[in-house]
Protein backbone atom coordinates (compact mmCIF):
# COMPACT_ATOMS: atom_id res chain seq x y z
CA UNK A 1 0.00 0.00 0.00
CA UNK A 2 2.09 2.87 -1.28
CA UNK A 3 0.01 5.83 -0.17
CA UNK A 4 -2.70 6.43 2.36
CA UNK A 5 -5.44 9.05 2.09
CA UNK A 6 -5.00 12.21 4.14
CA UNK A 7 -7.74 12.40 6.76
CA UNK A 8 -9.29 15.51 8.23
CA UNK A 9 -8.90 14.97 11.97
CA UNK A 10 -9.49 16.89 15.14
CA UNK A 11 -6.32 18.14 16.85
CA UNK A 12 -6.44 15.46 19.61
CA UNK A 13 -7.02 12.73 16.99
CA UNK A 14 -3.99 13.91 15.02
CA UNK A 15 -1.88 13.92 18.18
CA UNK A 16 -2.99 10.39 19.05
CA UNK A 17 -2.14 9.07 15.58
CA UNK A 18 1.04 11.06 14.87
CA UNK A 19 2.23 12.86 17.97
CA UNK A 20 2.50 10.11 20.60
CA UNK A 21 5.48 7.83 20.10
CA UNK A 22 5.28 5.67 23.22
CA UNK A 23 4.48 1.97 23.33
CA UNK A 24 1.17 2.60 25.12
CA UNK A 25 -1.01 5.55 24.04
CA UNK A 26 -4.37 6.72 25.38
CA UNK A 27 -7.06 8.90 23.81
CA UNK A 28 -9.33 10.07 26.65
CA UNK A 29 -12.39 11.97 25.50
CA UNK A 30 -16.00 12.87 26.04
CA UNK A 31 -18.97 11.28 24.30
CA UNK A 32 -18.85 11.94 20.57
CA UNK A 33 -15.19 13.02 20.63
CA UNK A 34 -14.25 10.43 18.00
CA UNK A 35 -12.62 7.88 20.31
CA UNK A 36 -13.55 4.62 18.61
CA UNK A 37 -13.20 6.20 15.17
CA UNK A 38 -9.61 7.30 15.76
CA UNK A 39 -8.84 3.90 17.25
CA UNK A 40 -10.20 2.18 14.15
CA UNK A 41 -8.19 4.49 11.90
CA UNK A 42 -5.11 3.61 13.94
CA UNK A 43 -5.64 -0.12 13.34
CA UNK A 44 -6.23 0.37 9.63
CA UNK A 45 -3.18 2.59 9.14
CA UNK A 46 -1.04 -0.01 10.90
CA UNK A 47 -2.46 -2.76 8.66
CA UNK A 48 -1.68 -0.61 5.60
CA UNK A 49 1.93 -0.21 6.69
CA UNK A 50 2.34 -3.88 7.67
CA UNK A 51 0.17 -6.06 5.39
CA UNK A 52 -0.72 -9.53 6.63
CA UNK A 53 -0.29 -8.80 10.31
CA UNK A 54 -2.62 -9.74 13.18
CA UNK A 55 -4.05 -7.10 15.53
CA UNK A 56 -6.50 -7.18 18.43
CA UNK A 57 -9.56 -5.22 19.54
CA UNK A 58 -10.77 -5.44 23.13
CA UNK A 59 -14.05 -4.04 24.51
CA UNK A 60 -15.91 -4.38 27.82
CA UNK A 61 -18.53 -6.72 26.30
CA UNK A 62 -19.23 -8.58 23.07
CA UNK A 63 -22.24 -6.31 22.57
CA UNK A 64 -19.82 -3.37 22.34
CA UNK A 65 -17.90 -5.23 19.65
CA UNK A 66 -21.06 -5.90 17.66
CA UNK A 67 -22.85 -2.58 18.12
CA UNK A 68 -19.96 -0.11 18.19
CA UNK A 69 -16.68 -1.46 16.85
CA UNK A 70 -17.78 -3.31 13.73
CA UNK A 71 -19.97 -0.46 12.37
CA UNK A 72 -17.31 2.16 13.16
CA UNK A 73 -14.53 0.06 11.63
CA UNK A 74 -16.63 -0.37 8.49
CA UNK A 75 -17.08 3.40 8.22
CA UNK A 76 -13.37 4.02 8.73
CA UNK A 77 -12.46 1.28 6.24
CA UNK A 78 -14.65 2.79 3.53
CA UNK A 79 -13.02 6.18 4.08
CA UNK A 80 -9.50 4.78 3.74
CA UNK A 81 -10.23 2.28 0.99
CA UNK A 82 -10.32 -1.03 2.84
CA UNK A 83 -12.91 -3.78 2.57
CA UNK A 84 -13.95 -5.85 5.59
CA UNK A 85 -15.00 -9.44 6.01
CA UNK A 86 -16.57 -9.77 9.47
CA UNK A 87 -16.74 -13.34 10.77
CA UNK A 88 -19.13 -12.91 13.67
CA UNK A 89 -18.96 -16.48 14.94
CA UNK A 90 -15.17 -16.28 15.25
CA UNK A 91 -15.20 -12.63 16.46
CA UNK A 92 -12.74 -11.75 13.71
CA UNK A 93 -12.42 -9.09 11.03
CA UNK A 94 -10.36 -9.72 7.88
CA UNK A 95 -9.03 -6.70 5.99
CA UNK A 96 -8.69 -6.37 2.22
CA UNK A 97 -7.76 -3.61 -0.20
CA UNK A 98 -8.85 -4.65 -3.66
CA UNK A 99 -7.80 -8.27 -3.87
CA UNK A 100 -4.87 -7.87 -1.51
CA UNK A 101 -5.21 -9.32 1.98
CA UNK A 102 -4.08 -6.90 4.69
CA UNK A 103 -4.51 -8.88 7.85
CA UNK A 104 -6.73 -9.88 10.72
CA UNK A 105 -8.25 -8.18 13.77
CA UNK A 106 -9.16 -10.56 16.61
CA UNK A 107 -11.98 -9.21 18.81
CA UNK A 108 -12.37 -10.21 22.45
CA UNK A 109 -14.39 -9.13 25.48
CA UNK A 110 -12.52 -7.87 28.54
CA UNK A 111 -15.48 -8.97 30.63
CA UNK A 112 -14.18 -12.50 30.04
CA UNK A 113 -10.40 -12.20 30.55
CA UNK A 114 -10.10 -15.96 30.25
CA UNK A 115 -10.88 -15.64 26.52
CA UNK A 116 -7.80 -13.47 25.96
CA UNK A 117 -5.49 -16.45 25.38
CA UNK A 118 -4.14 -18.58 22.57
CA UNK A 119 -3.18 -15.96 19.98
CA UNK A 120 -0.38 -13.50 19.18
CA UNK A 121 -0.86 -9.94 17.97
CA UNK A 122 1.38 -7.02 17.00
CA UNK A 123 -0.99 -4.17 17.82
CA UNK A 124 -4.10 -3.69 19.93
CA UNK A 125 -6.95 -1.25 20.45
CA UNK A 126 -8.46 -1.30 23.96
CA UNK A 127 -11.82 0.51 23.99
CA UNK A 128 -13.69 1.95 27.01
CA UNK A 129 -11.62 0.06 29.58
CA UNK A 130 -12.48 2.64 32.25
CA UNK A 131 -16.11 1.51 32.47
CA UNK A 132 -14.84 -1.65 34.16
CA UNK A 133 -13.94 -2.02 37.85
CA UNK A 134 -10.29 -1.09 38.31
CA UNK A 135 -9.11 -4.53 39.41
CA UNK A 136 -10.87 -6.23 36.48
CA UNK A 137 -9.46 -3.66 34.06
CA UNK A 138 -5.96 -4.35 35.36
CA UNK A 139 -6.44 -8.11 34.91
CA UNK A 140 -7.61 -7.63 31.32
CA UNK A 141 -4.72 -5.22 30.60
CA UNK A 142 -2.15 -7.75 31.77
CA UNK A 143 -3.78 -10.44 29.63
CA UNK A 144 -3.67 -8.18 26.57
CA UNK A 145 -0.01 -7.27 27.13
CA UNK A 146 0.77 -10.98 27.26
CA UNK A 147 -0.68 -11.38 23.73
CA UNK A 148 1.70 -8.78 22.22
CA UNK A 149 4.14 -11.39 20.97
CA UNK A 150 3.87 -11.24 17.19
CA UNK A 151 7.22 -10.12 15.82
CA UNK A 152 7.42 -7.64 12.94
CA UNK A 153 11.04 -6.70 12.13
CA UNK A 154 11.73 -3.09 13.07
CA UNK A 155 8.35 -2.59 14.79
CA UNK A 156 7.75 -2.07 18.50
CA UNK A 157 4.42 -3.65 19.40
CA UNK A 158 2.00 -1.24 21.05
CA UNK A 159 -1.47 -0.69 22.45
CA UNK A 160 -3.85 2.19 21.84
CA UNK A 161 -6.49 2.95 24.48
CA UNK A 162 -9.64 4.94 23.67
CA UNK A 163 -11.98 5.64 26.55
CA UNK A 164 -14.34 8.01 28.30
CA UNK A 165 -12.89 9.05 31.69
CA UNK A 166 -14.73 7.36 34.55
CA UNK A 167 -13.14 9.07 37.51
CA UNK A 168 -9.71 8.31 38.93
CA UNK A 169 -9.67 4.69 37.80
CA UNK A 170 -7.43 2.53 35.62
CA UNK A 171 -6.60 5.02 32.86
CA UNK A 172 -5.91 7.86 35.28
CA UNK A 173 -3.71 5.65 37.44
CA UNK A 174 -1.89 4.16 34.44
CA UNK A 175 -1.58 7.06 31.97
CA UNK A 176 -2.32 10.41 33.63
CA UNK A 177 0.41 10.39 36.26
CA UNK A 178 3.13 10.95 33.64
CA UNK A 179 5.53 8.83 35.66
CA UNK A 180 5.66 5.83 33.31
CA UNK A 181 8.19 6.10 30.51
CA UNK A 182 6.27 4.04 27.92
CA UNK A 183 2.86 5.65 28.54
CA UNK A 184 1.42 8.84 27.01
CA UNK A 185 -2.05 10.36 26.74
CA UNK A 186 -4.09 13.00 24.93
CA UNK A 187 -7.43 14.34 26.21
CA UNK A 188 -10.27 15.51 23.96
CA UNK A 189 -13.57 17.28 24.53
CA UNK A 190 -16.72 16.68 22.53
CA UNK A 191 -16.46 20.26 21.22
CA UNK A 192 -13.31 19.39 19.28
CA UNK A 193 -15.26 16.88 17.21
CA UNK A 194 -18.44 18.99 16.93
CA UNK A 195 -18.35 19.31 13.14
CA UNK A 196 -18.94 15.57 12.81
CA UNK A 197 -21.94 15.53 15.22
CA UNK A 198 -25.64 16.42 14.93
CA UNK A 199 -26.16 20.14 15.67
CA UNK A 200 -28.11 19.49 18.90
CA UNK A 201 -25.84 16.76 20.25
CA UNK A 202 -23.75 18.84 22.67
CA UNK A 203 -26.68 20.85 23.99
CA UNK A 204 -28.64 17.68 24.68
CA UNK A 205 -25.72 16.44 26.80
CA UNK A 206 -25.61 19.70 28.74
CA UNK A 207 -29.38 19.55 29.32
CA UNK A 208 -29.26 15.98 30.64
CA UNK A 209 -26.11 15.72 32.77
CA UNK A 210 -24.93 16.97 36.14
CA UNK A 211 -21.87 19.24 36.28
CA UNK A 212 -19.61 16.34 37.26
CA UNK A 213 -20.82 14.27 34.33
CA UNK A 214 -20.43 17.23 31.95
CA UNK A 215 -16.80 17.56 33.07
CA UNK A 216 -16.17 13.90 32.33
CA UNK A 217 -18.48 13.03 29.44
CA UNK A 218 -18.38 16.34 27.54
CA UNK A 219 -15.00 17.84 28.42
CA UNK A 220 -13.08 14.56 28.74
CA UNK A 221 -11.73 15.45 32.18
CA UNK A 222 -10.89 13.27 35.16
CA UNK A 223 -13.28 14.14 37.97
CA UNK A 224 -14.19 12.26 41.10
CA UNK A 225 -17.38 10.40 40.25
CA UNK A 226 -17.19 8.04 43.22
CA UNK A 227 -16.26 10.05 46.30
CA UNK A 228 -18.56 10.15 49.30
CA UNK A 229 -22.02 8.73 48.92
CA UNK A 230 -23.30 7.10 45.76
CA UNK A 231 -26.36 9.37 45.52
CA UNK A 232 -24.47 12.58 46.24
CA UNK A 233 -27.15 14.81 44.70
CA UNK A 234 -29.81 13.65 47.16
CA UNK A 235 -30.50 16.29 49.80
CA UNK A 236 -33.19 15.36 52.30
CA UNK A 237 -34.33 18.98 52.70
CA UNK A 238 -33.97 20.30 49.15
CA UNK A 239 -35.55 17.24 47.55
CA UNK A 240 -38.19 16.57 50.20
CA UNK A 241 -41.60 15.70 48.79
CA UNK A 242 -44.92 16.13 50.55
CA UNK A 243 -46.80 14.28 47.82
CA UNK A 244 -48.82 11.22 48.80
CA UNK A 245 -50.70 8.53 46.93
CA UNK A 246 -54.02 9.67 45.48
CA UNK A 247 -57.07 7.49 45.09
CA UNK A 248 -57.01 5.30 42.00
CA UNK A 249 -53.83 6.70 40.43
CA UNK A 250 -51.18 4.58 38.72
CA UNK A 251 -48.38 3.42 41.01
CA UNK A 252 -44.89 2.70 39.71
CA UNK A 253 -43.02 0.19 41.85
CA UNK A 254 -39.33 -0.62 41.56
CA UNK A 255 -38.62 -4.15 42.73
CA UNK A 256 -35.43 -5.81 43.95
CA UNK A 257 -35.63 -9.56 44.57
CA UNK A 258 -33.97 -10.96 47.70
CA UNK A 259 -35.09 -14.12 49.45
CA UNK A 260 -36.51 -13.06 52.80
CA UNK A 261 -35.81 -9.39 52.15
CA UNK A 262 -37.73 -8.18 49.11
CA UNK A 263 -37.37 -4.41 48.60
CA UNK A 264 -39.87 -2.13 46.84
CA UNK A 265 -40.02 1.63 46.20
CA UNK A 266 -43.27 3.26 45.02
CA UNK A 267 -43.28 6.33 42.76
CA UNK A 268 -46.04 8.58 41.44
CA UNK A 269 -45.77 11.06 38.61
CA UNK A 270 -46.34 14.77 39.17
CA UNK A 271 -45.53 17.32 36.42
CA UNK A 272 -42.68 19.79 36.91
CA UNK A 273 -43.62 22.57 34.52
CA UNK A 274 -43.88 20.91 31.13
CA UNK A 275 -41.68 17.97 32.11
CA UNK A 276 -42.57 14.86 34.12
CA UNK A 277 -41.50 14.71 37.76
CA UNK A 278 -41.38 11.64 39.95
CA UNK A 279 -41.94 11.33 43.71
CA UNK A 280 -41.05 8.36 45.91
CA UNK A 281 -44.11 7.96 48.14
CA UNK A 282 -43.97 4.42 49.53
CA UNK A 283 -41.73 1.48 50.34
CA UNK A 284 -41.82 -2.18 51.31
CA UNK A 285 -38.97 -4.05 53.01
CA UNK A 286 -38.48 -7.45 54.60
CA UNK A 287 -41.12 -9.21 52.47
CA UNK A 288 -40.41 -12.94 52.30
CA UNK A 289 -40.95 -13.84 48.64
CA UNK A 290 -42.87 -12.89 45.50
CA UNK A 291 -46.27 -14.35 46.51
CA UNK A 292 -46.04 -12.42 49.80
CA UNK A 293 -45.06 -9.31 47.85
CA UNK A 294 -48.14 -9.61 45.63
CA UNK A 295 -50.34 -10.10 48.68
CA UNK A 296 -48.83 -7.01 50.35
CA UNK A 297 -49.27 -4.83 47.26
CA UNK A 298 -52.86 -5.95 46.76
CA UNK A 299 -53.74 -5.32 50.40
CA UNK A 300 -51.98 -1.96 50.70
CA UNK A 301 -52.80 -0.43 47.33
CA UNK A 302 -56.04 -2.00 46.24
CA UNK A 303 -57.80 -0.07 43.48
CA UNK A 304 -54.59 1.20 41.87
CA UNK A 305 -53.12 0.19 38.53
CA UNK A 306 -49.73 -1.29 39.36
CA UNK A 307 -46.72 -0.78 37.10
CA UNK A 308 -43.75 -2.76 38.34
CA UNK A 309 -40.11 -2.38 37.32
CA UNK A 310 -38.31 -5.50 38.52
CA UNK A 311 -34.75 -6.71 38.73
CA UNK A 312 -34.35 -8.43 35.35
CA UNK A 313 -32.81 -11.51 36.99
CA UNK A 314 -36.32 -12.32 38.18
CA UNK A 315 -36.94 -13.83 34.74
CA UNK A 316 -34.70 -16.76 35.58
CA UNK A 317 -35.03 -17.17 39.34
CA UNK A 318 -37.82 -19.12 40.96
CA UNK A 319 -39.86 -18.34 44.04
CA UNK A 320 -42.24 -20.59 46.03
CA UNK A 321 -43.83 -22.05 42.91
CA UNK A 322 -40.85 -23.73 41.25
CA UNK A 323 -42.62 -23.76 37.87
CA UNK A 324 -42.92 -19.97 37.66
CA UNK A 325 -40.32 -17.21 37.69
CA UNK A 326 -40.73 -14.16 39.88
CA UNK A 327 -41.57 -11.97 36.88
CA UNK A 328 -44.07 -14.52 35.59
CA UNK A 329 -45.83 -14.36 38.96
CA UNK A 330 -45.99 -10.55 38.75
CA UNK A 331 -47.59 -10.78 35.31
CA UNK A 332 -49.98 -13.43 36.58
CA UNK A 333 -51.04 -10.91 39.25
CA UNK A 334 -52.10 -8.59 36.37
CA UNK A 335 -49.42 -6.01 37.01
CA UNK A 336 -47.93 -4.08 34.09
CA UNK A 337 -44.36 -5.35 34.09
CA UNK A 338 -41.60 -3.18 32.60
CA UNK A 339 -38.54 -5.41 32.23
CA UNK A 340 -35.77 -5.78 29.69
CA UNK A 341 -33.63 -8.84 29.08
CA UNK A 342 -30.92 -7.52 31.39
CA UNK A 343 -30.54 -4.89 34.08
CA UNK A 344 -29.22 -1.43 33.17
CA UNK A 345 -25.56 -0.80 33.82
CA UNK A 346 -25.05 0.18 37.46
CA UNK A 347 -23.49 3.53 36.53
CA UNK A 348 -26.41 4.32 34.19
CA UNK A 349 -28.92 3.72 36.96
CA UNK A 350 -26.92 5.84 39.43
CA UNK A 351 -26.46 8.63 36.89
CA UNK A 352 -30.20 8.67 36.19
CA UNK A 353 -31.01 9.09 39.90
CA UNK A 354 -28.35 11.75 40.53
CA UNK A 355 -29.35 13.67 37.42
CA UNK A 356 -33.02 13.48 38.41
CA UNK A 357 -32.22 15.14 41.73
CA UNK A 358 -29.89 17.71 40.14
CA UNK A 359 -32.47 18.73 37.53
CA UNK A 360 -35.33 18.96 40.03
CA UNK A 361 -37.29 16.10 38.51
CA UNK A 362 -36.89 13.57 41.32
CA UNK A 363 -38.26 13.92 44.86
CA UNK A 364 -38.54 11.74 47.93
CA UNK A 365 -41.15 11.79 50.74
CA UNK A 366 -38.89 10.81 53.63
CA UNK A 367 -41.84 10.34 55.99
CA UNK A 368 -43.45 7.81 53.67
CA UNK A 369 -40.08 6.25 52.70
CA UNK A 370 -37.81 6.56 55.77
CA UNK A 371 -35.60 3.57 54.95
CA UNK A 372 -35.23 4.59 51.32
CA UNK A 373 -34.21 8.12 52.36
CA UNK A 374 -31.62 6.64 54.73
CA UNK A 375 -30.29 4.37 52.00
CA UNK A 376 -30.00 7.27 49.54
CA UNK A 377 -28.03 9.27 52.12
CA UNK A 378 -25.71 6.55 53.35
CA UNK A 379 -24.70 4.13 50.61
CA UNK A 380 -21.04 4.71 49.72
CA UNK A 381 -18.60 3.33 47.15
CA UNK A 382 -16.26 0.44 47.87
CA UNK A 383 -12.53 0.33 47.04
CA UNK A 384 -13.27 -0.68 43.43
CA UNK A 385 -15.53 2.31 42.82
CA UNK A 386 -18.68 0.19 42.97
CA UNK A 387 -21.67 0.77 45.31
CA UNK A 388 -21.03 -0.91 48.65
CA UNK A 389 -23.34 -3.88 49.19
CA UNK A 390 -22.26 -4.77 52.72
CA UNK A 391 -24.59 -2.41 54.59
CA UNK A 392 -27.93 -3.50 53.13
CA UNK A 393 -28.63 -0.06 51.65
CA UNK A 394 -28.29 -1.43 48.13
CA UNK A 395 -31.65 -3.25 48.04
CA UNK A 396 -33.93 -0.21 48.23
CA UNK A 397 -31.54 1.90 46.16
CA UNK A 398 -31.50 -0.71 43.41
CA UNK A 399 -35.29 -0.97 43.51
CA UNK A 400 -35.81 2.79 43.26
CA UNK A 401 -33.23 3.09 40.53
CA UNK A 402 -35.00 0.60 38.26
CA UNK A 403 -37.99 2.95 38.01
CA UNK A 404 -35.95 6.12 37.55
CA UNK A 405 -33.69 4.62 34.88
CA UNK A 406 -36.77 3.48 32.96
CA UNK A 407 -38.88 6.66 33.12
CA UNK A 408 -36.08 9.24 32.75
CA UNK A 409 -32.83 7.55 31.74
CA UNK A 410 -29.66 9.52 31.13
CA UNK A 411 -28.82 8.43 27.62
CA UNK A 412 -26.11 9.89 25.47
CA UNK A 413 -27.60 11.12 22.19
CA UNK A 414 -27.17 8.65 19.38
CA UNK A 415 -24.65 9.44 16.68
CA UNK A 416 -25.57 7.62 13.49
CA UNK A 417 -22.41 6.86 11.51
CA UNK A 418 -22.46 8.59 8.13
CA UNK A 419 -19.90 7.47 5.59
CA UNK A 420 -17.89 10.47 4.49
CA UNK A 421 -18.52 12.50 7.64
CA UNK A 422 -14.72 12.73 7.87
CA UNK A 423 -13.37 14.46 4.78
CA UNK A 424 -10.66 12.68 2.83
CA UNK A 425 -7.96 14.28 0.72
CA UNK A 426 -6.36 11.81 -1.64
Amino acid sequence: MSALPSLSLSKPQAIFLKGLDTKFRAYVGGFGSGKTMVGCIDLLLFAGEHPGTVQGYFAPTYRDIRDTFWPTLEEAAEMIGFRLSVRKADKEVHLYRGRVYYGLIICRSMDEPGSIVGFKIARALVDEIDVMPTDKALTAWRKIIARMRLVIPGVVNGIGVTTTPEGFKFVYQTFASGSRRDYSMVQASTYENARFLPPDYIQSLRDSYTEELISAYLMGGFVNLTSGTVYRNYNRVLRRSTETIRDGEDLHIGQDFNVGNMASVVYVERPVGERPGWHAVGELTGVLDTPDLIAAINAKWQGHKIHIYPDATGKSRKTVDASLSDIALLRQARYVVHARDSNPAVKDRINAVNTGYAKGRLWLNDKACPRYAEAQEQQAYDKNGMPDKTTGHDHLNDAGGYVVNWVMPVVKPGVVPVVGSYSIRR
